[in-house]
């Protein structure tokens, strides 16, 4: 049995690990300097104890919205100021009662929140909001409110989005001196479609959408990580270009480019190799396209879940299921929207979910397919009208049984 000294011990090719991770934040963030400049703009009338007006970020997983506004929070809190920030990470709080809780939490560290209700919660936020402490009164010229910015990223995961939004923007009606202003970030350009008419008219927010980053920028990202994260030399030129390549053709994700590198250079390491080549990346891929695709699946909301079960079952059994006898080769791994969702609404019925309605099962295979899970073209003439196809992304019996799985289906023999 090997002590953790001697595992320590052995060779390794990387020089600091932290720096592949993706939720490191460098000191400077490469082709994203006009949205951090913008970004600091709207910020800016906090340093003036003024309230800064809501932002809106959009754009896909891994074009850096999240290092962007944790750079900007960065310089942000280098100033004296009433200006206070809360980042809240919406995949661990995902209702209005645990979002207040983790600002209130921030806002005021010695309270015990646990056995709150979201009443007294609220109450308590606000009063801190409203009165900060004597320090900030005192260097305030006795206005001692705080400017309380709220970052919610990934926020169309909240499930009681709708009343959140409400609940936060309306606080500045009550607010004296203070003032609370949101930063919302989302993959899904789409996601306010389902608040209400009366949070779309809270928010007055300002908006940007993140490019994916081309294969060029991609390189340009992986070699200054490379240079820190790995010892010298240890990166072959060729495999940074395949890495960035591989990204940029895909998705132009630089979260999935930095884990590629990172996991190049923990097989380099298992291997006892000095030396990163194409053939590490190639590796690499094949690994971290099996985490990523099992990390995508298993954190969509149930009815996306649903909906790629779906699929996954039609394409498993396309020769029976699908009325695509008479098509071609390649149009016969196609299967029809109409029949992928009957197929949806028979698996509702199976793990008793409500089914959505058919406007809502479009915007699931909207953000399906901005995963990468599935691809969907329009049909030409010739299938009773116009209707949307769709292809799998990955292998079905894969996604079937990470999806089973994570609603824990055991099926009979």
């Amino acid at each position: 049995m090997p002590s953790f000294s001697e595992i320590l011990s052995k060779p390794t090719v990387f020089a600091d690990r932290n720096v592949l991770s993706p939720h490191y934040v460098p000191e400077t963030l490469p082709f994203r300097e006009k949205e951090i400049e913008r970004i600091m703009v709207w910020l800016s009338p906090a340093l003036k104890n003024e309230r800064p007006r809501n932002i809106f970020i959009y754009g896909k997983t891994g074009t850096g919205k999240t290092c962007s506004v944790k750079h900007v929070l960065s310089k942000l809190s280098q100033h004296k100021s009433s200006a206070f920030s809360c980042y809240i990470n919406c995949r661990m709080y995902n209702s209005r009662y645990r979002v207040i809780q983790k600002i209130t939490k921030d806002l005021l560290p010695s309270l015990d929140s646990m056995g709150f209700g979201l009443a007294m919660l609220y109450e308590k936020m606000m009063h801190s909001v409203d009165f900060g402490d004597a320090q900030a009164g005192a260097e305030s010229g006795g206005q001692a409110g705080k400017r309380l910015i709220v970052v919610l990223d990934e926020v169309d995961m909240v499930k009681d989005l709708d009343d959140l939004l409400y609940t936060l923007t309306r606080c500045n009606d009550e607010l004296k001196r203070g003032s609370v202003s949101l930063i919302g970030i989302s993959n899904k350009l789409s996601f306010k479609d389902q608040l209400g008419q009366r949070s779309k008219s809270s928010l007055c927010e300002n908006e940007m959408v993140f490019a994916p980053y081309t294969a060029n920028q991609l390189q340009s990202i992986i070699a200054q990580r490379a240079q820190i994260g790995f010892k010298p030399g240890v990166v072959e030129e060729s495999a940074i270009n395949l890495a960035a390549a591989i990204t940029g053709q895909d998705v132009g994700d630089a979260r999935y480019a930095l884990k590629l590198l990172m996991k190049a250079g923990e097989i380099a390491d298992e291997k006892g190799l000095s030396k990163i080549t194409d053939k590490e990346v190639d590796e690499a891929r094949r690994s971290v396209d099996r985490d990523v695709v099992f990390e995508a699946i298993s954190t969509l909301p149930d009815h996306q879940q649903l909906v790629l079960l779906a699929v996954a079952n039609l394409a498993l059994d396309k020769g029976k299921n699908t009325r695509l006898a008479e098509a071609g080769e390649e149009d016969a791994q196609l299967l029809i929207s109409g029949e992928v969702y009957e197929e949806y609404s028979k698996m509702c019925r199976r793990y008793r979910k409500p089914r959505r309605s058919a406007r809502w099962y479009r915007e699931y295979l909207n953000d399906l397919e901005m995963l990468g899970l599935i691809t969907t073209i329009e049909s030409g003439a010739g299938m009773r009208g116009r209707t949307r196809l769709i292809r799998i992304g990955y292998p079905a019996s894969d996604v079937k049984k990470i999806v089973e799985k994570n609603f824990q289906i055991i099926e009979s023999p």
